[in-house]
């Protein structure tokens, strides 16, 4: 597979998860939370700080959705191994590591409200792991690529 068809499906990867995004944040959560509220009275004051909350913790997650855009552009340009691409996979293990702690700090507001079940904190300490393992991966690759840019450009120098 060449850097063009490479660059291709992973756009169209992207363009899918940003999608389903869309659809767990404005259509399935909204749909959980509303069959909570109907079930409960006590949960209906929970609906709308919650869905503010939640809608929040999507924005550095399209955010990383964008910038790993333009790293996919980049290797479809040949330029897989970059300054750019190492730079652009740093900034993104930060937004997800401050989405995940922005998640977990929401979380703890919200239980100390009393606004919270201690399952669903329970829960968000299993999505911040997550989340931590996704940071720390995107750290590691920005590390390897910076490598390998490196190397590449020492090699371009050889040549």
């Amino acid at each position: 597979m060449d850097q063009k068809k490479l660059s291709f499906w992973l756009k169209a990867v992207m363009i899918s998860i940003g999608i389903c995004g869309l659809i767990v944040y404005f259509g399935i959560l909204p749909a959980i939370g509303s069959f909570l509220t109907d079930g409960d009275p006590q949960f209906s004051a929970w609906y709308w700080p919650w869905m503010v909350f939640i809608w929040l913790t999507g924005i550095p997650c399209y955010t990383v959705l964008i910038l790993g855009w333009k790293i996919v552009t980049n290797i479809g340009n040949d330029r897989s191994f970059s300054a750019e691409n190492a730079r652009l996979l740093q900034f993104s293990a930060w937004l997800i590591a401050g989405d995940i702690l922005f998640f977990f700090l929401g979380n703890a507001v919200l239980f100390l409200l009393n606004m919270n079940h201690p399952a669903m904190m329970l829960l968000s300490l299993l999505i911040c792991a997550i989340g931590m393992a996704a940071s720390i991966a995107a750290a590691c690759l920005s590390h390897l690529v910076r490598k390998a840019a490196d190397l590449q450009e020492q090699s371009d120098f050889t040549v």
